[in-house]
């Protein structure tokens, strides 16, 4: 039976959990005016998760240390790592435009989408 499911559910949860606790102490420690507790995790995370592809890659872990620390953790801890890797990826192949796209698609769609369903929630 593959239990690849239990490596991403823990990790997750650290993640979540480490983000919470992260998010609060430094929207708490510098209450600025955009939600820097955020800003924090989402760059934190990025920086994360970079390292442990680079780990990794270097030591030819296998499948299941990416699941439990990237998928899992950094995953947990914020989504935006996976979204910073797959633009690396395509970096990495050469794709500057698709990974320009990509990523200013991404933000604009989100941004676009959070709105529409807030303002469609409201009634």
């Amino acid at each position: 039976m593959n239990y690849s499911w239990l490596l991403i559910g823990a990790g997750g949860g650290l993640g979540a959990i480490a983000r919470y606790f992260m998010q609060q102490y430094v929207q708490g420690r510098w209450p600025l005016a955009w939600p820097v507790g955020t800003g924090a995790v989402n760059a934190l995370g990025c920086l994360l998760a970079g390292l442990a592809l680079g780990v990794l890659e270097r030591h030819e872990l296998g499948a299941a240390w990416r699941l439990l620390l990237i998928t899992g953790v950094c995953g947990g801890f914020t989504t935006f790592s996976a979204f910073a890797l797959e633009n690396v990826g395509l970096l990495r192949e050469g794709n500057v435009g698709l990974a320009a796209l990509y990523a200013g698609g991404s933000v604009a769609v989100g941004v676009l989408l959070a709105s529409a369903g807030y303002w469609l929630a409201r009634g």
